[in-house]
């Protein structure tokens, strides 16, 4: 399969902090812009609750999952000991204010 970069959003649209669910080719991915300033993106579930991983609350590269608070990396994907699991990781770019995911 070739990867394709695809525009989502300007990243103006998506503030800090805030997650936002996107949905490509049928699948649903969460956007978050994180306060470093790098834009991150995951498979937009919970890997054990089906949470809305898009409304957790983020600290530094972590997302929390809304349902049972576990704690999802926006890096790797993996879920945070002592609970495991994995969401997928999807890469991110931004370029002229606008925010591209390789799919």
């Amino acid at each position: 399969m070739i990867a394709t970069k695809i525009k989502v959003i300007d990243l103006k649209d998506l503030p800090k902090l805030i997650g936002k669910e996107v949905e490509i080719n049928g699948v649903s991915i969460a956007l978050f812009h994180l306060s470093n300033g790098d834009v991150r993106a995951i498979g937009s579930r919970c890997p054990h609750t089906n949470g809305p991983l898009a409304e957790g609350i983020v600290s530094g590269e972590y997302v929390y999952c809304p349902l049972k608070d576990w704690r999802v990396s926006l890096i790797t994907g993996e879920v945070q000991p002592p609970d495991e699991g994995k969401v997928e990781v999807y890469e991110t770019e931004v370029i002229n204010g606008e925010v591209y995911i390789t799919f």
